[in-house]
């Protein structure tokens, strides 16, 4: 990391302050990063994640800072899901953003897929986001907009072969977008996609060999790696009334790795 990008801090939104957003899949690696950014801004933050003691960790870690809400669930069981967005709306109010986040990039191949796995795949990568905004939309409505950011993939858009499901799963978040924007727009409720690059998380550093290092600094075009933090900070700048006529779009934070 250069050393602007060390001492650079992430811009204040008053807006955001005492604004509520759930995010799924909150506990770990972008998803923690993210709910750590919108608590520095205020924000009031419910999560979901399905590992329990770094969500417990991250919730006690920000108490002091905002309101924090969070549950387990398993986001494959949509009305699960749906209970949780339910509590949680309960406790803080209606929610302002949602960061459809969740995901698991497991590693397999064409001819190892069976349909089984294809599903359990979709349950995870593509299903919760339209369902959780679904859940939410009615309270936006109340409010008078919100924003909705659906995270996408860099992965598949430089035709990555180590996992097509997950990449299928992903390229279809950008059509959950654009599938409702239009519908959304009258209420000032806007839809956009984030697709970060290889972001360097902890899970992700088992798959970053020096092989893979060199080649990821050969196809970008910034010689630093992407961070989680990189992610966060643009989520919450979609987030924010600075951002209040963006919609319908896809936006990048990959280093020009695609």
């Amino acid at each position: 990391m250069s050393a602007l990008g060390s001492e650079s801090s992430c811009a204040r939104f008053q807006c955001l302050k005492d604004r509520r957003v759930f995010i799924t899949g909150g506990a770990t690696g972008i998803g923690a990063s993210i709910v750590t950014a919108f608590a520095a801004q205020g924000a009031h933050v419910a999560f979901v994640d399905i590992v329990r003691e770094p969500a417990q960790a991250l919730a006690r870690a920000l108490a002091d800072q905002c309101k924090v809400w969070w549950s387990e669930c398993d986001v494959r069981d949509i009305p699960s899901l749906q209970r949780c967005i339910k509590a949680a709306a309960e406790e803080l109010g209606d929610f302002h953003v949602l960061v459809n986040n969740v995901a698991n990039d497991e590693r397999h191949d064409l001819l190892s897929v069976t349909p089984e796995y294809w599903d359990d795949r979709m349950a995870i990568n593509q299903r919760p986001a339209f369902f959780a905004i679904q859940s939410v939309v009615p309270g936006m409505r109340r409010l008078g907009g919100g924003s909705i950011i659906n995270v996408g993939s860099g992965g598949w858009q430089i035709k990555e072969c180590k996992y097509p499901a997950y990449a299928m799963a992903k390229a279809s978040m950008h059509g959950l977008t654009r599938g409702l924007v239009r519908a959304l727009g009258p209420d000032r409720i806007r839809v956009n996609t984030l697709s970060p690059g290889w972001t360097i998380t902890e899970r992700q550093k088992r798959w970053l060999t020096p092989e893979a290092k060199e080649e990821l600094f050969r196809t970008q075009c910034l010689p630093d790696q992407v961070q989680p933090e990189d992610v966060a900070n643009f989520v919450v700048f979609l987030a924010s009334d600075d951002a209040r006529m963006c919609t319908g779009q896809e936006y990048k934070v990959d280093a020009g790795w695609t």
